[in-house]
C-alpha cells in the first residue's frame, strides 16, 4: 500500500515526507493507522548517525488504530487504539524472566533496519528503506509486530499517548520498577526533561518524601515543583552535592541520572547516602571514578536501565490509568506539530523549547 513517510536519509539532514510503499501484514504483523508519534532524543541519535542504516523512517513512539492484523495475532483486533513501544524476541533468557527491555536482540531488532522477522516492510522505487524500533512511526501507516502493541482505553485522548512507549516509560519505570524506592525516602532526579519529569511524577505516586531535581533551566525547575517535585536546584547557583546533602541529612538513598553528562554522573554519585543507588538512564560517554572510594566503601549501587524495566503490556495501560485519575498528568509536557513541522519538532526538542513534542499524523 502506499502511505506517507518522513525519511531520514543522510546524517544531519532533515527529513523529508515522500510517498513510499508498505507490505501487506505478515502472520505476527499488525498494521496501525498513525494518529500521533512522540519525538524522542534516540530519533535525533538516529539521525545523527548512531541508529538506524540509511535511509531510514523514524518515529518510535507511535499511537494509532489498529487497521488489519496477520493470522497469528491474538488479543488484537481492528478499530483498538495502540501505542508501539519497543520490539523484542520473547524467546531469549531474558525475555522469558521478564526482562524484555533486555532482550538479546534488543540491538538487532531495534537498530538493524529490518523486522523481527528479517525481511524489509518499506519500499520506495523497488529500493529497502530501514525499519526502526520495529515500527517506524513517522508514517501514516505502521506494520509493527504484535510485540510491539500495547492496547489503550478508548477514552483517552489517542493523540496524547505515543511518548507512553519509550521516554515516560523510561522515566517512570525506572522509578516504579527498578529502583523501587520505599515510601518515605528520597531521590534526587538529574535533568528535567520528559524522561527526569515522568520520573519525578512517579515518585510522587510511590509517596517519596524528598523528591529533588537539578536542572540548568528554571522553566523546567518550575514544571518539576508543579509535578511534585519537593525541592529543585539550578545546578548554575548552588553546590549540588552539599545541598542535596543538607536537604537529606547525608545523602539521597536514589538518584536518576538523565543527561548522560559525565559531571553529572560523578555528582549523583557524590551525593548518594551510604547504600544509595543511582540509576544511569541517560546516554554519554566515558566516566572516570575511584571504583574503591566512590562506590565500594560505603556500598553504593550503580546500575543501567533500559526502558524502565518496563514490560510495556503493563506498565503503559497503568500509566494511563493513572493519568484518568489525575495522578500522571503528562500532558502538561507535551506540544503538538503537524506532520509538515515535523523538523521544527526536532529543531525544538534540541533547543529544549518543547519538553516533549508530538507530531500529529492523522486524526482518530
Amino acid at each position: 500500500m502506499k502511505i506517507k513517510a518522513a525519511i531520514s536519509y543522510a546524517e544531519g539532514e532533515p527529513l523529508k515526507i515522500e510517498e513510499v510503499d508498505l507490505l501487506e501484514p505478515g502472520i505476527e504483523d499488525v498494521l496501525i493507522r498513525i494518529v500521533a508519534t512522540g519525538v524522542c532524543h534516540t530519533d535525533a541519535e538516529s539521525i545523527n548517525g548512531r541508529g538506524a542504516p540509511f535511509p531510514a523512517v523514524l518515529g518510535h513512539e507511535g499511537a494509532g488504530i489498529v487497521e488489519k492484523v496477520g493470522a497469528g495475532v491474538s488479543g488484537i483486533a481492528p478499530g483498538d487504539h495502540v501505542v508501539l513501544s519497543y520490539t523484542y524476541c520473547g524467546e531469549c533468557s531474558q525475555c522469558q524472566q521478564g526482562h524484555q527491555n533486555l532482550c538479546e536482540r534488543t540491538v538487532e531488532l531495534n537498530f538493524d533496519g529490518k523486522s523481527k522477522d528479517g525481511t524489509n516492510k518499506l519500499f520506495k522505487n523497488d529500493k529497502a528503506i530501514a525499519t526502526f524500533f520495529g515500527q517506524s512511526s513517522f508514517a501514516t501507516y505502521s506494520l509493527a509486530n504484535k510485540a510491539n502493541v500495547v492496547k489503550v482505553a478508548k477514552d483517552v485522548d489517542l493523540s496524547l499517548l505515543g511518548p507512553l512507549g519509550c521516554g515516560i516509560q523510561t522515566g517512570s519505570g525506572t522509578v516504579m520498577n527498578s529502583l523501587k524506592p520505599e515510601a518515605g525516602s528520597s531521590i534526587v532526579i538529574y535533568g528535567a526533561g520528559a524522561v527526569g519529569l515522568s520520573a519525578v511524577m512517579a515518585a510522587k505516586i510511590m509517596g517519596l518524601r524528598d523528591i529533588i531535581v537539578v536542572d540548568l533551566h528554571d522553566k523546567r525547575l518550575e514544571l518539576a515543583e508543579e509535578l511534585g517535585a519537593t525541592h529543585t536546584l539550578n545546578g548554575r547557583t548552588v553546590e549540588v552535592v552539599e545541598t542535596i546533602k543538607k536537604i537529606t541529612s547525608g545523602g539521597a538513598h536514589y538518584g536518576i541520572e538523565t543527561t548522560g553528562a559525565t559531571p553529572v554522573i560523578k555528582e549523583a554519585i557524590a551525593a548518594l547516602r551510604i547504600a544509595g543507588k543511582l540509576s544511569i538512564v541517560g546516554m554519554g560517554g566515558d566516566v572516570t571514578i575511584n571504583f574503591t572510594e566512590d562506590l565500594l566503601m560505603e556500598g553504593k549501587s550503580l546500575i543501567g536501565t533500559v526502558q524502565g524495566d518496563s514490560i510495556p503490556q503493563l506498565h503503559i495501560p497503568k500509566l494511563v490509568q493513572y493519568y484518568k485519575e489525575g495522578k500522571f498528568p503528562f500532558d502538561k509536557l507535551v506540544k503538538f506539530y503537524d506532520f509538515e513541522q515535523i523538523n521544527e519538532a526536532f529543531e525544538d526538542s534540541k533547543t529544549g523549547d518543547t519538553i516533549k513534542p508530538i507530531v500529529k499524523i492523522s486524526n482518530i
